[in-house]
């Protein structure tokens, strides 16, 4: 059955696509601040690009999950918590990612501001509502309040990590909470992950696959590459079971809002302006640089031509993909 429904999704988001375009967002590559040019609804253009990212994925695989990452005012049509649902973006993605909801909005190990944590968990829920995973990473390493973290995250339906690095580098001592045995086909089969996307501190590919294979985390969130070098599809197949012997599903982290210059598509020469579509680095992360991202050189890179980012992603097998700095449009709006 879901053979069958498949072109049909497809065809309904590319609608969705189609109408978008004729009615909000302008698919142009110029950034709306010169008179007589068209201002561009930088929010529009973010969730069409998850949108568009979820038909490629679903089309190759109906069970491909989609999870952006923070952003989450993207969820409603005027980006406030309790305005109407954009359906089209809702239908296109599985579940939401969300940092710092408890734990790290200011500094880690240090609680979020509960005014925040309202705001954010008002987004959250409406998502949750309509069927969507929520999964949240919380940044504490002092006891009581990993505790704590895992213990809310729980009782409002999410499923969480308790990160003890922000660099995301390390396996937590402590066993997942909600260990368990199940094979997790779907992502609302889960009862935790893993968010382990820095490999830095793992000297080889197998080192890395070792020690997460030693673990059963039901998701697992990694990058696609270690040290330059991509992980091939029977890699991908062996992380893809527990230690206890169920199945779990792995999922690739994918930067779609920011250009990373250690990435297999950057070139020599690129600088803030050069591509075009090149913005500011960031400065908290070095390297990486907010990029235009309607712009359709950037879609091209990510998904829009044959051998892109998200092709890698699908032909080594990757149960999914975890959209990273779905925030920028905060960047062009400032």
């Amino acid at each position: 059955m879901k053979k069958l429904l498949l072109p049909i999704t497809a065809f309904l988001l590319l609608s969705c696509h189609n109408d978008m375009d004729d009615t909000g967002a302008e698919n142009s590559n110029n950034t709306g601040e010169t008179p007589g040019e068209t201002v561009i609804d930088y929010r529009q253009e973010m969730r069409q690009l998850v949108m568009s990212i979820s038909v490629k994925g679903k089309v190759s695989n109906g069970n491909f999950a989609v999870i952006p990452q923070n952003g989450i005012e993207l969820l409603t049509n005027d980006g406030d918590p309790f305005g109407s649902l954009n359906i089209p973006y809702l239908n296109a993605i599985d579940g939401h990612g969300q940092e710092d909801l408890l734990y790290g909005y200011d500094s880690d190990d240090v609680a979020t501001p509960s005014d925040e944590t309202d705001y954010l968990m008002e987004f959250l829920d409406r998502s949750k509502e309509f069927g969507k995973a929520i999964l949240v990473t919380d940044y504490c390493t002092t006891e009581s309040k990993v505790t704590d973290s895992y213990t809310r995250n729980e009782d409002n339906g999410y499923i969480s990590m308790a990160a003890p690095q922000r660099e995301l580098n390390a396996i937590p001592d402590q066993a997942p909470h909600n260990e368990n045995a199940n094979d997790i086909n779907h992502l609302s089969d889960a009862k935790n992950f893993l968010y382990l996307i820095n490999p830095e501190n793992f000297a080889t590919k197998q080192d890395f696959i070792t020690a997460v294979s030693a673990t059963n985390y039901d998701v697992v969130l990694i990058d696609m590459f270690l040290g330059g070098e991509s992980f091939t599809q029977q890699e991908i197949t062996q992380l893809k079971t527990k230690a206890n012997g169920g199945i779990r599903m792995v999922i690739c982290y994918m930067s779609i809002g920011e250009a990373e210059d250690y990435r297999y598509y950057w070139q020599s020469g690129w600088t803030t302006g050069t591509p075009e579509w090149l913005e500011a680095e960031n400065p908290s992360w070095a390297g990486n640089y907010t990029v235009q991202y309607w712009n359709d050189e950037w879609k091209n890179i990510i998904y829009n031509t044959p051998g892109s980012y998200l092709d890698k992603i699908l032909n080594t097998g990757f149960n999914g993909v975890y959209l990273d700095i779905i925030e920028a449009f905060e960047y062009f709006e400032e």
